[in-house]
């Protein structure tokens, strides 16, 4: 399936963000130059969490993917850019995880796609890409 408008910014889910600091193919989806790639503090936190479970689940160390993660082009934004959205957000993904709220909220705002490879987002009015779906479209 071909996106329908030329993707020219994404709002980045943490998976992903994971993903690409750790070197796998989501990498390839930040390397594109021609596509702004934002998410929010909250999933950035998020990514923080996590970075020692996925260090020991790849054999790399923490640093080493927190130096990765410091060198993503990604452009981060604060809830209180987003705040106007966040209920708007929180209704569609009531029963879902509470953690995309915010991410839902910043798409919301920018109007934008979410790229994500969890399906919270599934029927959330937002047009969502998987890092599969991307690489096909993007041809990297």
């Amino acid at each position: 399936m071909q996106a329908s408008i030329p993707l020219k910014r994404l709002a980045a889910d943490a998976n992903v963000i994971l993903s690409a600091a750790t070197g796998k193919a989501a990498l390839r989806v930040f390397l594109k130059e021609d596509i702004e790639i934002v998410t929010t503090q909250f999933n950035i936190d998020e990514v923080g969490q996590y970075l020692s479970v996925i260090a020991g689940q790849y054999s790399l160390s923490e640093e080493l993917i927190e130096s990765q993660l410091k060198l993503l082009p990604l452009k981060i934004y604060s809830q209180h850019f987003y705040e106007g959205f966040l209920k708007e957000a929180s209704k569609t993904l009531s029963g879902r995880d509470e953690d995309d709220i915010e991410l839902l909220a910043l798409a919301l705002k920018l109007r934008v796609p979410v790229w994500s490879n969890d399906s919270d987002f599934k029927n959330s009015g937002i047009e969502v890409y998987t890092t599969a779906r991307l690489l096909k479209i993007l041809k990297i």
